[in-house]
């Protein structure tokens, strides 16, 4: 699937985030994932704050989270974010990988749907204000969207 934004950060692994093994525990994925999407985000000018001043939240609905090869502490790795689904709900996926040979560590993906603040009713549709703030990356031919529903895409 070919995504509509991509944004990546560099992290040196620190020793907070290795287990006894030396091995990057598996829950800190989770939080590598949020700090890549926070930056993706951003770029579109749509941060957990313009989200909330806009009246909806996001909350994550699924995540998968696929372990390749352990990262360890000290190791430098790349963290890739990449919007993927945008009509109905938000699909980001993401990459770990090692800095210095590219090899892929960890993958995985978040799904988040757009909750209305004030009535807590889940939004089917993308409300018309992420639509505004990622117009500019649509291609021509998509611009309008999917003529229905989309699955799980998994």
């Amino acid at each position: 699937m070919k995504a509509l934004l991509t944004t990546e950060i560099e992290i040196l692994i620190p020793f907070h985030d290795v287990d006894s093994m030396g091995i990057t525990w598996h829950g800190n994925y989770l939080r590598y994932f949020e700090i890549v999407r926070c930056q993706l985000l951003d770029e579109i000018q749509y941060g957990y704050r313009e989200m909330q001043a806009s009246g909806y939240s996001w909350p994550i609905v699924d995540l998968q989270i696929k372990y390749v090869q352990p990262s360890t502490f000290e190791q430098k790795v790349k963290v890739i974010a990449s919007l993927v689904e945008w009509e109905n709900r938000l699909k980001i996926n993401y990459q770990v990988r090692d800095l210095a040979t590219n090899q892929r560590l960890t993958k995985g993906y978040t799904i988040q749907a757009a909750v209305d603040a004030e009535s807590k009713e889940l939004c089917f549709v993308t409300p018309d204000i992420f639509r505004k703030k990622i117009a500019h990356l649509i291609p021509e031919d998509t611009a309008q969207g999917p003529t229905s529903p989309k699955g799980d895409g998994q």
